[in-house]
């Protein structure tokens, strides 16, 4: 009987996480309203995102009656999505203020092509995968994607999402779009909202196709495709060296070319990736392995594991994860697979449509399986920063990186668990909020704690890097990405910022698509100086109490970038904590 009990058991707790399958929902309403979060739970604070009401439309018209009914009833608008993968609060309302949101997640089956035209016109609320797979099915391709599809076609073009690309219109999907619907308020007589179809010839696009969900509700995105081809790609692990030199080479020579870097242990990515003609066999898939389906119980595990690591300062052991995980990837080819099933050999072709982004953890039938970040398993918990530089001063910021890795390269480690830097590629763009200029992008992924008050292991080393990228080079942040401090003075980077702001105050005079958090973002804002700030990056440390002085991380100068301010951990037997971290005011 109590094994039958025990057996029993499991299956309940199995069945009930069978619904982790599937991303949550970011909406979850009661009779008191609705709170907002985000897909990786990094938005804590649920009275922080809270709406008076969702509402669902599914066609444009049924779109045009919320946007009026929020203008006519005073009330703020927000346009939220079915991932919500957003890790700033753009999509947030703000506090205290009566805010309408409106879900695309049912607005999302139109999807209408012009094979003559080689465009596609898609609903705000399609999700990525379902475009790429119905344009292939038709014998044509998407040609830029991010390499997460969990995302829906507005969304993804809202907030600059891209893949890797120097070549044709580049790795930005924004940069793909010509032409936008978009209902924004109007008056009375107009019936408090319109809608506005934007062409390439009109400069509202420029704004309205990296908008941040700030100018109203997109209705409509077109978008051009090309006839469908195929893709061929080879990862090449060698050496670092010589990588602040051949950036630039690498991407000029292959069309959605990347790198990625592991500073800890001096290795370089090298992505060889280029279109090939169709009769080139192959039918292979990328299924990035950092995408794919995660046993649960596996996933508790490596949390557990880190978190353990991270308490007891246990920089060998996060060394030695960092060599593992590293060395299956190279392994396992980075998840590439020719036919679907298993890798083979070098190159893997296959179509543009199963080789341009992954996403297998958002399918899976396994009732004990989820991606990896799912909140509700306890899994995986995470910062992402991503800062765009212009080309011609990347390879300083990899050499100051460099400097900073050589002085102890275990500081890199709990970096290369995650996926190292990822070094992407995105064209000049006429997006008054895309890229002036083409650019390098590159993302890192590092440990975030449960807890907003605990510091992490070799925290000062990653804000220095960060602030390097931000301030010593006047990198741009991604708009999706990146904690608070990145943003300080962004609007400064933009040459086409102020044409941003008249577009705003031409199309939502009344700021009815605004908030305090993309205020926040878009202005730069620091956050407010209180205890422990600096922490979770809301602000730059200047005092010890910005830091965690309690548990002996104290405000202190970078070791390369010397302007830098950040938390780093000073034991208390040297002597460096008698003379208390050299606190700035």
């Amino acid at each position: 009987m109590p094994n039958r009990f025990c057996l029993f058991s499991l299956f309940l707790i199995l069945f009930s996480l069978s619904h982790a399958l599937t991303p949550p929902s970011p909406l979850h309403c009661d009779h008191h309203g609705c709170t907002l979060l985000n897909s990786y739970g990094a938005w804590p604070d649920r009275a922080s995102c809270h709406a008076l009401n969702v509402t669902y439309p599914t066609t444009e018209q049924e779109l045009l009656l919320a946007v009026a009914y929020a203008n006519r009833n005073n009330l703020k608008a927000k346009v939220v999505t079915r991932f919500s993968h957003t890790i700033p609060k753009l999509a947030c309302p703000s506090p205290d203020l009566n805010t309408l949101l409106i879900s695309t997640d049912k607005y999302s089956s139109g999807i209408e092509i012009h094979a003559a035209n080689l465009a596609v016109t898609v609903d705000p609320g399609v999700p990525l995968r379902h475009l790429i797979d119905k344009v292939e099915e038709s014998g044509f391709s998407v040609v830029a994607a991010p390499y997460w599809e969990g995302v829906t076609v507005a969304g993804l073009i809202n907030t600059g999402a891209h893949g890797s690309s120097w070549w044709g219109n580049g790795g930005a999907v924004h940069d793909h779009v010509i032409g936008i619907s978009i209902v924004v308020p109007a008056s009375k007589s107009e019936g408090y909202a319109k809608i506005l179809r934007l062409q390439r010839q009109d400069p509202l696009l420029n704004a309205a196709k990296l908008s941040l969900g700030m100018l109203g509700a997109i209705s409509k995105v077109k978008l051009s495709i090309e006839h469908r081809f195929k893709r061929s790609i080879t990862y090449n692990f060698t050496d670092d060296a010589n990588v602040e030199d051949e950036y630039m080479e690498h991407a000029k020579k292959y069309e959605f070319a990347d790198i990625t870097w592991y500073p800890s242990k001096h290795t370089a990515v090298y992505r060889y990736d280029s279109r090939v003609p169709l009769n080139v066999s192959g039918d292979g898939v990328n299924d990035f392995i950092g995408f794919q389906p995660n046993p649960i119980l596996a996933s508790n595990l490596v949390r557990e594991i880190e978190k353990l690591q991270e308490n007891t300062r246990d920089v060998n052991g996060k060394c030695a994860t960092a060599a593992t995980t590293i060395a299956y990837k190279k392994l396992m080819k980075n998840g590439l697979k020719q036919n679907g099933v298993i890798f083979t050999s070098y190159p893997v072709v296959g179509y543009q449509g199963k080789m341009q982004t992954s996403g297998s953890c958002l399918y899976s039938t396994r009732i004990d399986t989820a991606c990896a970040w799912d909140p509700r398993i306890k899994g995986l918990f995470f910062y992402e920063s991503t800062a765009i530089f212009s080309a011609s001063t990347f390879g300083d910021f990899v050499r100051d990186v460099k400097k900073l890795r050589d002085l102890n390269p275990q500081n890199f480690c709990g970096v290369d668990i995650y996926n190292g830097f990822l070094i992407r590629f995105i064209k000049a763009s006429n997006a008054y909020l895309g890229q002036s200029q083409d650019s390098v992008a590159v993302d890192f992924n590092y440990y975030r704690s449960d807890d907003p008050s605990s510091p992490r292991l070799n925290q000062d080393v990653l804000e220095e890097v960060e602030q390097m990228a931000f301030f010593k080079y006047g990198a741009k942040p991604h708009w999706a990405k990146n904690r608070n401090v990145a943003f300080l003075g962004v609007q400064n980077k933009y040459p086409k910022f102020k044409e941003f702001i008249a577009a705003k105050q031409q199309l939502d005079p009344q700021n009815i698509f605004s908030s305090k958090w993309s205020d926040d973002l878009v202005y730069g804002k620091e956050g407010e100086k209180v205890d422990g700030c600096a922490l979770e990056g809301l602000c730059i440390c200047t005092q010890d109490r910005h830091c965690s002085p309690q548990k002996q991380y104290f405000c202190s100068e970078g070791l390369v970038y010397k302007e830098a301010r950040v938390c780093r951990y000073t034991p208390p037997a040297s002597d460096a904590f008698v003379q208390r971290g050299h606190t700035h005011t």
